[in-house]
């Protein structure tokens, strides 16, 4: 047994939540902030027999893409705000970022 925990973008969040569901996968959704960009994703925690782990990548492959987006960098910390000037910059976001977890015990009650 594993525990996929994949980390995706919440614009990409009820895409993958619905073709999850579509194919018998139940998924525990939580709330997450990205570190970088300070945006909101979604953690997915999937507990899933390991024939099934190629399966459920490939529905977390096709559902969460990556895109270009601008933003305007945080001002510096410990420097003078009042002269930074920030030049937004193009990064890739989204996608997603997925953990495969052996499980030794798996209870249900």
């Amino acid at each position: 047994m594993k525990l996929v925990v994949a980390v995706v973008q919440d614009q990409d969040s009820n895409r993958l939540s619905a073709a999850l569901t579509k194919n018998d996968f139940r998924a525990t959704k939580l709330a997450s902030t990205g570190g970088f960009l300070r945006s909101g994703n979604t953690t997915f925690l999937i507990g899933t027999d390991d024939p099934l782990v190629p399966k459920l990548l490939g529905i977390i492959r096709e559902n969460c893409r990556s895109r270009d987006q601008m933003v305007a960098p945080v001002s510096p910390m410990g420097g003078n705000a009042d002269s930074y000037i920030p030049y937004p910059v193009e990064v890739e976001v989204g996608g997603a970022t997925v953990f495969v977890l052996p499980i030794e015990q798996f209870h249900h009650f």
